[in-house]
């Protein structure tokens, strides 16, 4: 049988009534509808596009982003058929759709998929019986207009401002899976530090949280710890950390007790004057000198230093998870499209609740091909999901087939080797910036009404 023939039948068998089939199986009808009616949004009477249609537009609208809106609309048979039988809507009424939805219920719905699938993949995956999770920030740009200019602000420079405005973003990532356990974001003048306190309360017990030295804080790491039960967290340290050593286990491996500033103790009273933690040192091979860590596991029979140094570079796996959001889901175009501080929320929200339902799918994936989640490639499960919903659009518009098990057993065939513990990519750029003058306008574009 050629190409073609076997690409006919396969069209020729796809279901005409599973319109979006691989993303509704993972989520459940009662959560979108618990959603609708937590934030007051549920649809009180019949309309073309109903609000739980809405919620899978936006969805659509992550996933299609160079499509306009009323072609995502008729592409997944979102709409409701007309008085002359047609599905098709207008394009203002798809914005005013989206209007009336808000972004309350799309963040309802990430945060109550986020909390089961992220907290059930790190269970899952633990290390010496402590679940992975890792917490950093990154920024996106959002549509210049005068409403995200004032809202969510520029970064400013040396030389100037960003061409801009930008959104901060932190999120709690399982880090076996990518996974998305939650997401704070805010403008761009918003810390990371002061985005991801609220994180914290949302770390499991039996954990270890990696994080960045820029999180070296006994506030920080102090109320991670007491949090909860078993919580544990590990991080480089700054070239100013001092300690006291009060035992040693070996010649780079520290039982050491770190002062708690006055600063803050001014802020928090209830810190204690000093506490106590564990550095072990390395060497990298792209350092100068050895690097040290600081961790909450003080038992180095329980924990070995081998194994501590091996784990905390596992916490590259958020970098590499915010790569696949900006370079791979977003396809390079950084910019959040919505004019509108509530439409930028809508928007991100539906991003992030695409990329977990991606990551969500290629962990089912991995289980069936019996290898770790971050071994199946996110770009071929990415471009086999859409081209599913384009190729099925044109063989029978809005229905994806649901033979899910045929789909995931092509994907198989693109399990990435295991990772190259000798590979290094220092940070650097291929390509400066160019000396060409920044393009600026005095006036940003207008906030529609």
């Amino acid at each position: 049988m050629s190409f073609l023939d076997h690409a006919l039948q396969e069209v020729a068998e796809a279901p005409t009534a599973a319109s979006l089939g691989t993303f509704r199986k993972h989520l459940d009808p009662r959560w979108i509808e618990e959603a609708l009616q937590a934030t007051g949004t549920a649809t009180l009477r019949k309309r073309r596009l109903p609000a739980d249609q809405v919620i899978w537009l936006v969805v659509g609208m992550a996933m299609m982003r160079d499509r306009p809106l009323a072609e995502v609309v008729s592409r997944l048979e979102l709409a409701l058929p007309g008085q002359d039988g047609t599905a098709v809507v207008a394009p203002s009424s798809v914005v005013q759709a989206r209007q009336r939805l808000g972004s309350d219920p799309v963040e309802w719905l990430f945060n109550r998929s986020a909390e089961e699938w992220a907290h059930q993949s790190a269970a899952a995956h633990r290390w010496r019986g402590l679940a992975l999770y890792g917490v950093d920030g990154t920024t996106l740009r959002v549509a210049d207009s005068n409403e995200n200019r004032e809202h969510f602000g520029l970064a400013s420079g040396p030389r100037s401002e960003s061409g801009y405005p930008l959104v901060r973003l932190a999120a709690l990532m399982a880090l076996s899976s990518h996974l998305l356990a939650r997401v704070s974001f805010g403008p761009y003048a918003v810390s990371e530090i002061a985005l991801c306190k609220e994180l914290w309360e949302h770390v499991p017990d039996a954990t270890l949280t990696i994080v960045d030295r820029n999180f070296l804080s006994a506030q920080i790491l102090i109320d991670l710890q007491r949090g909860g039960t078993n919580r544990h967290w590990l991080t480089r340290t700054k070239s100013t950390t001092q300690w006291e050593v009060l035992e040693s286990f070996g010649r780079y491996d520290k039982l050491v007790e770190l002062t708690v500033s006055a600063e803050a103790k001014r802020k928090d009273p209830s810190l204690p004057d000093t506490y106590t933690a564990r550095a072990v040192s390395y060497r990298h091979s792209q350092s100068k000198g050895r690097q040290w860590l600081l961790t909450s596991l003080v038992n180095p029979k329980e924990h070995p230093a081998v194994e501590l140094i091996e784990i905390y570079h596992v916490r590259w796996e958020l970098e590499l998870g915010y790569d696949e959001i900006k370079t791979h889901l977003l396809e390079r175009e950084e910019i959040i499209r919505s004019l509108t501080k509530e439409g930028v929320h809508r928007e991100l929200w539906g991003i992030l609740l695409t990329y977990n339902l991606i990551r969500f799918e290629m962990e089912k994936i991995a289980q069936e091909a019996d290898v770790p989640p971050n071994r199946i490639s996110f770009v071929t499960a990415l471009r086999f999901i859409r081209d599913e919903w384009l190729w099925c659009c044109v063989a029978s518009p809005g229905s994806i087939p649901s033979k899910l098990q045929k789909m995931r057993a092509r994907i198989l065939q693109f399990v990435l080797p295991e990772r190259r513990r000798d590979r290094v990519y220092p940070r650097a750029v291929k390509v400066k910036m160019s000396n060409y003058a920044k393009k600026r306008r005095k006036t940003a574009r207008r906030t529609p009404k």
